[in-house]
């Protein structure tokens, strides 16, 4: 189904007299469904229809996506209420998110969209050179896949486009999981994938999210700063992030712990790719289990990195996720050599960095050890964030010398 955004018959739904309306004049992308009044009419827009949003004193304040079900009932897409919706909107904002990677990247691989930070809510683009993923995870960019694949190919020049809709996010909007090619021919073989002089290999077809993850770019770089000659160990490996980049600094070996049979693959193709197979190995199991046998086998090493999943995705699930946070810490500390280096990362986005932080700090204090935090990173420029979004700033990494 494609939805037409014509202004000229568009829906009105309204703020409630209580709903923060300078909130959202000033750029909060978001109405939530107790600000909203949700009378017969609003109830009947179609999830994914748009609406000119008024104020309480009916004052047009843009432009909404409109999706009933969802708690977010509406995303603000454009300021300008008599804006369309179309192909050509959407190349306007793709042009510009382009603009920004292109100034900040000399390959053409990165996040390209970055959701409500790049004026696309909901909509997140991963750039594999030419092959592009698209991850429409808000009902109104789903109904509008065609147009938005469309403006991607015609201002990226891509000549592959991945639809990848599969995760939590669609859930919450009501929408199934599917996965299908939009443009071009499916990849056979994972992408490899340049980064900090490492090379990934990115599955974009079958992996996890869109096959790679460019958000630790930075903190990727600072872990291969520290890796000179070092012996490593990357815990959460998935395709061998952190492992591979300290291998590209000069690590004289790297171990990769992931529970991901195919994404150990990848890294140890990647791992080849870069004619450092043998310095590179890897052990498929439970994290906490691998990190409990590496200590008991009195395994050290110089640089222990653990970038978990998010085990804080909502504030239900915050305290459970920050014990976690504090056992990986009290599990990992012990294989840190003295003098050497810890690398925590999370991506919930429920524990903010000062929880995170002590709760890391109290697991390394638990397991008999003392420590000073010498770097702390966030996700790379490719990921920019809304100032009026905390929800959005969701990467930490913080290192520690011990």
């Amino acid at each position: 189904m494609t939805l037409s955004s014509s202004h000229f018959d568009l829906p009105t739904v309204r703020l409630m007299p209580k709903a923060d309306a300078r909130a959202v004049r000033h750029g909060f992308p978001w109405v939530y469904a107790n600000e909203l009044v949700t009378d017969r009419r609003t109830k009947a827009i179609p999830a994914g229809g748009v609406a000119v949003l008024e104020d309480a004193e009916r004052r047009p304040m843009g432009l909404v996506a409109v999706n009933p079900a969802s708690k977010i009932i509406c995303r603000m897409l454009d300021a300008d209420p008599a804006a369309v919706i179309d192909k050509a909107w959407f190349a306007g904002r793709i042009a510009r998110a382009l603009a920004h990677r292109e100034r900040l990247y000399a390959e053409p691989f990165y996040r390209l969209i970055h959701a409500e930070a790049d004026g696309l809510p909901g909509v997140v683009i991963d750039r594999f050179g030419d092959v592009a993923v698209v991850q429409p995870n808000a009902a109104w960019a789903d109904a509008r896949i065609d147009d938005l694949g469309a403006a991607l190919a015609e201002v990226t020049g891509v000549s592959t486009i991945i639809m990848n809709g599969t995760g939590r996010a669609r859930g919450l909007e009501g929408l199934p999981e599917e996965t299908r090619l939009l443009m071009g021919k499916a990849p056979t073989a994972p992408i490899p994938v340049p980064m900090n002089g490492a090379t990934y290999m990115a599955d974009v077809m079958g992996g996890q999210k869109t096959g790679l993850f460019y958000d630790q770019r930075p903190n990727h770089a600072f872990a291969a700063s520290l890796a000179k000659g070092a012996k490593v160990l990357d815990v959460f490996s998935h395709v061998g992030g952190f492992g591979l980049a300290m291998l590209a600094g000069g690590a004289a070996s790297a171990l990769a712990v992931d529970g991901s049979a195919p994404a150990l693959a990848h890294a140890g193709q990647g791992a080849a790719a870069m004619d450092v197979a043998d310095r590179f190995a890897t052990r498929q199991g439970d994290a906490f289990d691998v990190l409990t046998a590496l200590a008991a086998e009195g395994e050290t090493f110089d640089v222990v990195v653990c970038d978990p999943p998010a085990f804080a995705p909502n504030k239900q699930a915050l305290e459970a996720g920050l014990r976690a946070y504090e056992r990986v810490a009290r599990l990992a500390a012990p294989l840190v050599k003295e003098g050497g280096y810890l690398g925590l990362c999370s991506c919930s986005h429920a524990a903010d960095l000062s929880r995170f932080r002590a709760a890391s700090a109290r697991g390394i204090g638990r397991a008999g050890r003392r420590s000073q935090i010498v770097y702390t990173g966030f996700a790379g420029p490719d990921h920019p964030l809304m100032p009026q979004l905390a929800e959005s700033g969701y990467l930490k990494a913080v290192f520690f010398r011990l």
